[in-house]
């Protein structure tokens, strides 16, 4: 069977670059959601790129979200080792993102949350619609607000992009940020006003950049040159927060970045999502998201 694949358009720079936009897509859906189906398109999607690309964008063809975030529901009905090998395989089509050889951007139009936030941050650059007279949309790993941890290295990323204290202290608490807000805080590295230049901003981000050198992680986490400082950020933090299941999860991975690496704080997070969702609280605070839902 031929996996089915994700609309991909190549276009040149003035330089004569090939500029890949690939779009997440879910035809019949509002939004997008991660689900093991897109999960499988992304992966052989990213398979036939180019070698020779100047640059990668990441877009999504959904008016009310970038990505809205992981199928909860889908995740709550496999076992623990159906779970682990699931999250172990999304680490690994996001990693192919992280490790393409050309420039990377996510070209952030609306809501983008959880595991679609982490699938983002794998770019280089985070380009963002801040439309002066439109609503603000969230931004952020909310999963610690239903009693769980993110998965899919979130509690690494997010301190390389703003604050590192606000963000382990809004990860450990499961809050979001208004895109003002957002930006504000500086997790944009381009900002267009209009949604008609967000592509073109996007292309124009990536095709301005050097070509990087891959770490075999994300360009921005948590790695040896901001250790130091993620550890000071770590401590301020934890006098800041609380000592509920999942707050001490996100800290404990936050840690093992810093300590372990990239790697082993992914690992770190998987093993804790997994434990975490047997807990009462998470348990009720879950049940309780699915009944608002059906209203």
């Amino acid at each position: 069977m031929v996996q089915d694949l994700l609309p991909v358009e190549l276009s040149t720079n003035g330089d004569g670059a090939v500029i890949a936009v690939l779009t997440l897509d879910q035809p019949g859906r509002p939004v997008v959601v991660i689900d093991e189906s897109l999960l499988n398109r992304l992966d052989a999607t990213l398979d036939t790129l180019p070698d020779d690309l100047g640059g990668f964008v990441l877009a999504s063809s959904a008016p009310r979200a970038f990505v809205a975030g992981a199928d909860l529901k889908a995740i709550m009905a496999m076992d623990d080792a159906e779970l682990h090998a699931y999250l172990e395989f999304g680490a690994r089509v996001f990693q192919k993102i992280a490790d393409l050889k050309c420039p990377t951007a996510a070209a952030i139009h609306s809501t983008v949350l959880g595991g679609g936030l982490e699938l983002a941050m794998h770019c280089d650059g985070l380009v963002g619609l801040i439309e002066p007279e439109g609503k603000p949309f969230l931004i952020g790993l909310p999963e610690a607000g239903l009693k769980i941890c993110p998965g899919w290295g979130g509690t690494n990323l997010l301190v390389a992009r703003i604050d590192s204290k606000d963000a382990i202290v809004m990860t450990a608490n499961g809050r979001a940020m208004k895109s003002d807000k957002a930006d504000e805080m500086g997790i944009f590295d381009v900002t267009v006003s209009s949604a008609d230049e967000l592509l073109g901003a996007a292309r124009a981000w990536v095709g301005a950049q050097e070509k990087p050198t891959r770490e075999g992680r994300p360009s921005r986490c948590i790695d040896e040159s901001n250790a130091a400082e993620m550890q000071g950020a770590l401590v301020e933090a934890r006098g800041e927060l609380g000592t509920e299941e999942h707050t001490e999860a996100v800290c404990d991975a936050v840690g093992v970045g810093i300590a372990s690496g990239w790697g082993a704080a992914v690992q770190c997070e998987r093993d804790h999502l997994v434990k975490l969702r047997h807990t009462q609280p998470a348990q009720d605070a879950i049940n309780a998201f699915f009944d608002k839902g059906k209203k």
